[in-house]
């Protein structure tokens, strides 16, 4: 049966998109907010709010007793998680199934299987996916990592089996550092996400991080094709595209084949992201981890491929099939997204909340922007920096930066310190033109001064 009530369990720009993706679906929405997000866009957008608790995420957004308990008070046949938060808890997926709510995602069990990495590591191996050489299972002890470390060969990356953002991840390039560098990834790992287990791969040296979106209805998988996503900064993305200029299309048929398989094979429902890692100089390509949710960076895919993968995955969640077949769909042009952090990037990123006391948003064929702001607005220092994100789509790349250039330029948020002068930063360095960078790229280039307040 179709959402017909849907309650959005997120914050932010995501939760401004899900609404506007809802409404235009003619499905009701009922906005959750906590104590410090009452006068959020979102809650003036939705068709009803709740309150859901106090400012601390712990208490509010990251609260399942209190999310289900307002969402079945409000009486939603569906919960939208956005990305973050809940979205990847098979728990909070159980309490919504067990109050007889939909969840707008995978089951609790995909859910359980493709966030372990270690499970989704299986998983990818058994429907022929190539996978980095690493650790066949959980790893628990030091000596279990030293010793996979020698059969697969240095340098090794060490990750949490859980959870993601980067969190628990070192580069061991010996035996004296793996030894060194394990506890303490295990008590990262620990302490982020209640879970110290490790596993340990082969680490690719200046690879490309490449990711495949698909969507699945529970019987059949598509996908929209690829981002290219290695412009990071301590693991964060901050600059996306769809697709990858550095792909030839034999390359990106097998990728994309192979997410599909995957997603076939765990009978996937909803939204859902491949991440690889990719040698240029080998055209290997290696999974690396699934993300079971909608992605911050999914809006170069929708400009990419001209479908709005919010409402695909409300469709298909509801109950719905497929609306596309693979040969339906089909990708023109490029698009670039990047994101608009509440951070001075001249001051070591520092977080910088503040009041929003002008907003002037540029408009234009092929330009977008995600955001959750307006004049007077103040923002809450208790979460996320992202602000917003600028999209442009163009006929090719190299248009596409020159459309972004415009688009950063007209961009003005008033009354608080933006990443934007980062981005006009790369959008004219000619190594970001002659798509000439990878995933480690980006730390040594702010290191060596290239970002001033001149430029």
């Amino acid at each position: 049966m179709p959402i017909q009530r849907m309650f959005i369990a997120n914050r932010g720009e995501i939760a401004v998109r899900i609404i506007h993706a809802a409404q235009a679906m003619g499905v009701h929405t009922i906005q959750a907010y906590s104590e410090a997000d009452a006068d959020m866009l979102a809650v003036r957008l939705a068709d009803e709010s709740v309150c859901i608790g106090p400012a601390q995420a712990a208490q509010s957004y990251l609260n399942v007793d209190a999310v289900v308990a307002a969402a079945k008070a409000a009486k939603a046949d569906a919960v939208h998680p956005g990305y973050g938060f809940l979205a990847e808890n098979a728990g909070f997926v159980r309490a919504l199934t067990a109050a007889g709510i939909t969840f707008v995602g995978p089951s609790a069990d995909t859910i359980d299987r493709m966030g372990d990495k270690v499970a989704a590591r299986q998983a990818a191996q058994s429907a022929g996916v190539p996978v980095v050489p690493g650790s066949k299972g959980r790893l628990e002890t030091t000596d279990e990592a030293v010793k996979v470390a020698s059969e697969v060969g240095y340098p090794v990356m060490i990750k949490a089996a859980a959870g993601g953002g980067g969190k628990g991840i070192r580069i061991a390039q010996n035996e004296d550092e793996l030894r060194k560098m394990a506890p303490q990834a295990q008590a990262e790992a620990a302490a982020s996400f209640g879970d110290g287990g490790l596993y340990l791969e082969r680490a690719i040296q200046s690879p490309r991080h490449i990711e495949v979106q698909i969507m699945g209805d529970g019987k059949d998988a598509v996908h929209y094709f690829e981002r290219e996503c290695s412009m990071q900064r301590r693991r964060q993305k901050v600059w996306e595209e769809a697709g990858a200029a550095c792909l030839d299309e034999e390359t990106r048929k097998h990728l994309c084949d192979t997410a599909v398989s995957l997603a076939k094979a765990v009978n996937y429902v909803g939204a859902g992201t491949l991440e690889y890692l990719y040698d240029g100089v080998t055209k290997e390509f290696f999974f690396i981890e699934m993300n079971t949710r909608i992605q911050v960076e999914h809006p170069v895919t929708e400009m990419l491929t001209g479908t709005d993968l919010v409402q695909e995955m409300i469709h298909v969640c509801g109950g719905g099939k497929l609306r596309q077949q693979q040969s339906d769909i089909t990708r023109s042009g490029h698009a670039i997204e990047v994101r608009l952090n509440a951070e001075d990037p001249l001051m070591q990123f520092m977080p910088f909340p503040g009041q929003v006391t002008g907003l002037t948003v540029p408009e234009g064929k092929g330009i977008r922007f995600d955001h959750f702001l307006y004049e007077g607005y103040q923002i809450p220092p208790f979460y996320d920096s992202l602000l917003g994100k600028l999209i442009v789509h163009a006929p090719d790349r190299a248009a596409a930066i020159d459309l972004m250039v415009t688009a950063l330029e007209g961009l003005e948020i008033e009354g608080v310190k933006t990443t934007k002068p980062l981005h006009l930063a790369l959008a004219n360095d000619a190594a970001v033109r002659a798509d000439d960078f990878h995933t480690q790229w980006l730390e040594p280039w702010l290191a060596a001064g290239n970002l001033t307040s001149t430029r």
